[in-house]
């Protein structure tokens, strides 16, 4: 597996990526010596572009591991466009299944894929910042960004 590094403002990424597709986004520490390959630098430079706000959309082969409900729900969060929020309860309407808004919630937040799986548009009912697995400073920070506002 290859690796590259992005960084947005005090946060660094970690892009993880066979030949084939981005298999993992993960907030870590610091960047790490590891071994590149054209994927993992193209999803680095796509990912730059984006936190520069020159880039909405991601161009990535992506392949997340997990169950196929899980897929179904990060599926859906790709029709999520960007600076829209939506809710777990919307989603899980979206998905025909009304009840499941906390199963949702469970899958959102198993979300390998940070940013190019667009998680962080995902807010409580009331509108509220949720869970976010690599922290609600960055989901703050992402969602200015694409507010078109700085924090």
């Amino acid at each position: 597996m290859a690796e590259s590094f992005v960084r947005f403002g005090e946060v660094w990424l970690k892009i993880e990526a066979d030949d084939a597709a981005v298999r993992a986004v993960r907030r870590v520490h610091a960047p790490e010596d590891g071994t590149e390959n054209e994927l993992s630098r193209r999803a680095a430079r796509e990912l730059a572009e984006y936190f520069a706000g020159r880039r909405r959309a991601f161009n990535l082969p992506l392949r997340p591991a997990g169950t196929e409900f899980q897929r179904a729900v990060w599926a859906a969060l790709q029709e999520v466009p960007f600076g829209e929020k939506t809710s777990y309860g919307e989603l899980a309407e979206k998905l025909g299944r009304p009840a499941a808004a906390r199963a949702v919630g469970g899958a959102v937040g198993k979300n390998p894929l940070l940013v190019l799986i667009p998680c962080h548009r995902v807010l409580g009912k009331d509108g509220s910042l949720t869970g976010f697995s690599a922290g609600l400073d960055l989901k703050k920070a992402l969602l200015a960004l694409e507010a078109g506002r700085e924090l």
